[in-house]
């Protein structure tokens, strides 16, 4: 099977800050959670900020390379699942606990003239939700879902204080959907793989008021992912493979951040993130030939999602000693499903995010990092009648563990 995934994998990946999403992708951009936009100073500002990049103060080629260990707490449910108005069964149960190893790397060359180019490889966005418990699985057995995005970009200093920047994003994903009803007596089941390969862009400009101060603005652009491919689906013991697509919107996200340096050594940094997840209205599958009647209402019919554009407010501090500099960090963010529209593969709230880290020069060519960042989700209660997907109950746990390492090396 190949090139299907169905909509909900793809978007509950792109949310941490609202679940998924992986804005964070390098050391300064963990230990600050993702308050780096109008402020950076190395080669990840490639990735987070492009127009900073005609800024920087080296002069040389910059690297950086590193990796995400991102862990994932088990999602617990205490409750009942509703199949209809008058069968409601018992449903408690936990998601399994997941660790996923991403890396990253960010380049920026030296200056020509009043340009300057980098490029990034980056694991923006991943999700692996698995459930053993039974009424989970009729729903959402495995969502898994890989993300890589490749993005090569340019700036262009139009003067000593404003400069702007983009590039172009190339994001290739791959992504297994299972659900299973045979052991709540519902003999439905389906198994789908795929990948797409798909283009966008991003846009950035950072202008200086004062040396100071920085004021940034960085957009990334909506994708629609148009998944086609093969389908199994089964009634009982018999399956059938069928030809299927799906478009899917990945959300636009604007950033607009700002940050004020005291005597070279001090730097606060207030950004603010909108997301553009209102783009996500319902899932659609088109089948290229007739699905038997009994799969008709689980995997035919139009779901609506109906999901929320989100805010975030992240706020970091970075204090540069000698040789070691220090990191921490806040952000509120929200989730965008509203209570009437959670499943089981993405119980998603809205989350408070802490973080810090360091990184130490050891040479004039060399430095390294580590930091962590912990996202702690607010407990969701969903009364009867609440949630269309008849789920009655408490979902708690869940939230993100995220430990990052990496190197930095001039040249």
């Amino acid at each position: 099977m190949k090139n299907i995934i169905t909509l909900s994998v793809i978007t509950s990946s792109f949310l941490v800050a609202g679940a998924y999403k992986l804005p964070e992708q390098s050391i300064n951009s963990t230990a600050l959670s993702g308050a780096y936009v109008a402020h950076t100073t190395g080669a990840d500002t490639a990735y987070f900020n492009p127009a900073n990049m005609a800024f920087l103060n080296s002069n040389n080629h910059l690297v950086e390379v590193g990796g995400t260990l991102v862990h994932l707490p088990e999602n617990k449910f205490i409750g009942n699942q509703a199949l209809s108005p008058t069968d409601i069964h018992s449903a408690n149960g936990e998601s399994k606990v997941e660790d996923i190893g991403i890396s990253y790397l960010h380049f920026v060359s030296n200056p020509i003239g009043s340009f300057r180019w980098g490029s990034s490889v980056t694991i923006p966005a991943g999700l692996s939700k698995r459930w053993d418990s039974s009424y989970q699985k009729l729903f959402a057995e495995e969502f898994t879902l890989k993300v890589v995005e490749f993005n090569p970009v340019v700036s262009y200093r139009v003067s000593n204080n404003f400069a702007i920047g983009g590039g172009i994003r190339a994001i290739y994903s791959e992504g297994k959907v299972y659900s299973d009803g045979g052991e709540v007596g519902v003999p439905i089941k389906r198994e789908m793989e795929g990948d797409t390969l798909e283009y966008g862009y991003n846009l950035a400009t950072t202008y200086k008021p004062m040396p100071d101060i920085n004021l940034a603005m960085t957009y990334r652009s909506n994708i629609n992912l148009k998944e086609e491919g093969d389908a199994n689906l089964y009634i009982g013991n018999l399956g059938k493979q069928y030809s299927a697509d799906v478009t899917v919107p990945l959300p636009a996200s604007l950033n607009l951040a700002v940050s004020k340096t005291w005597q070279d050594r001090y730097t606060l940094e207030f950004n603010y993130e909108r997301t553009y997840w209102s783009k996500y209205k319902s899932l659609d599958f088109n089948y290229g030939s007739t699905i038997k009647a009994p799969l008709i209402e689980p995997f035919d019919n139009p779901k609506a999602k109906n999901w929320e554009d989100t805010d975030t407010f992240r706020v970091g501090a970075t204090i540069k000693m000698d040789s070691v500099t220090y990191m921490l960090a806040y952000a509120k963010d929200e989730t965008p499903i509203p209570k009437k529209y959670i499943n089981y593969e993405l119980p998603d709230s809205d989350g408070d995010i802490f973080s810090m880290g360091f990184r130490v020069k050891a040479t004039d060519s060399i430095s390294w990092g580590l930091s962590y960042l912990h996202d702690e989700k607010e407990s969701i209660t969903l009364k009867a009648g609440e949630n269309i997907n008849g789920i009655i109950g408490k979902f708690g746990g869940g939230g993100a563990d995220l430990f990052t390492a990496g190197i930095n090396y001039e040249f």
